[in-house]
Parts: structure tokens; C-alpha cells; sequence
């Protein structure tokens, strides 16, 4: 464990994982803004970050020497973060916009195909199909409404007989509630519009 080679290969991969810690914390810094709120989150998103990377530079060093500590793998792994803020952070962040410019535009083709070979096919079949419904409901409701009124209209006969037949008080009386029932369809109706115009 103590030989050279391993000394070596110990340092080169800390060395290396130093590195890669530099543009994971750049990377993380970069699409931090996106949880910047709720304060909560962005704690526990910080606290996450810093476990995987420990996680993965003890990783790192156990394939390079089965996980022993030793002092300079921290200088190894300083150093390497120092190499990366002197001479790869800059090509790294422009590297890593240029990235994110690819993979937006990427995903911005993507959901427009998705919008015009899926949604916008759905939502056509949906208006299609609701239109037809409403169509078959009025016609169902305009034969029905047909029927009825060949229905009633022998009672609607006999009605305007027994309405000639009855004594003027008895039409005072039906007069008076058929006031009132106008007044009550009349609201009716105005609720049913009021409802109407708040759909809209």
C-alpha cells in the first residue's frame, strides 16, 4: 500500500478529483439560481451537493488506494482545484454555456414537435368531438322538444276550453301566481347569463 506506484496513482487521482470537484462546484453554482427559493430547498440541495461529492472523491481515492488517508491527498486535491481555477474555469464556463444553449435549443425543437404532432392533434379531435356532442344534444333536444309539443297539444286544447269555462275570480286567482312565476323565470334566467359570462 505504501509503494511508490500506489503513492502515485493516489495523488493523480486526487489531483484529478480536485479537478473535477472545480467544475462540479461550477456546474452546481451555474443552475443554482434555478432553487434559489424557497430558502429551505436551497440548504438542502447545498447539503446534498457537498454528500455526493465526498462521496465520489472517497470513491476516487478507495480504487486508488482502498480508502487510506493520508495527508498530502488533501494537498493532491487542493492542488488539483487550484489547476482548474487557474487554467480551466474560464473555457469550462464558456464550454458549459455553450452546453446549455445546445441542450435548450434541443429541447425547445423537441417540445414544439411534440406540441404540433401531439397536443395540437388531441385538442383538434377533442373540439371535433365536443362539437359533434353538442350538435347531437340539440338535435336530441329539438326532436324531443317537437315530440312533447305534439303531446301536449290536445291538453293545450282542453286547457283553452276550461279556461273559457272558468268563473273571472278563479282567472284573477291563476292570474296573480303567473306573475309570480314570471318573476322567478326572469331570475332564473339572468343567473343562467351571469353564469354564462363568468365561463368566459
Amino acid at each position: 500500500m505504501n509503494s511508490l506506484n500506489v503513492q502515485f496513482m493516489t495523488m493523480l487521482t486526487m489531483i484529478c478529483g480536485g479537478f473535477y470537484l472545480g467544475m462540479a462546484l461550477d456546474t452546481f453554482r451555474r443552475f443554482s439560481i434555478y432553487w434559489r427559493r424557497p430558502v429551505w430547498l436551497l440548504y438542502t440541495i447545498e447539503v446534498l451537493f457537498w454528500l455526493i461529492q465526498t462521496v465520489i472523491l472517497f470513491y476516487l481515492l478507495f480504487t486508488a488506494n482502498q480508502g487510506e488517508i493520508r495527508m498530502y491527498i488533501f494537498a493532491a486535491a487542493l492542488l488539483g482545484f487550484a489547476a482548474y481555477q487557474a487554467l480551466a474555469k474560464k473555457v469550462y464556463r464558456q464550454l458549459l454555456e455553450y452546453l446549455i444553449r445546445i441542450i435548450s435549443a434541443i429541447i425547445r425543437v423537441f417540445v414544439n414537435i411534440v406540441r404540433i404532432l401531439i397536443i395540437v392533434p388531441i385538442k383538434g379531435l377533442i373540439t371535433i368531438v365536443l362539437a359533434v356532442l353538442l350538435f347531437l344534444i340539440q338535435a336530441v333536444l329539438t326532436i324531443v322538444g317537437f315530440i312533447l309539443k305534439i303531446i301536449l297539444l290536445p291538453f293545450k286544447w282542453i286547457f283553452a276550453i276550461v279556461w273559457r269555462l272558468l268563473p273571472k275570480s278563479a282567472k284573477n286567482f291563476v292570474h296573480k301566481y303567473q306573475g309570480l312565476y314570471s318573476t322567478m323565470k326572469e331570475s332564473c334566467i339572468k343567473c343562467l347569463k351571469w353564469i354564462k359570462l363568468k365561463r368566459r
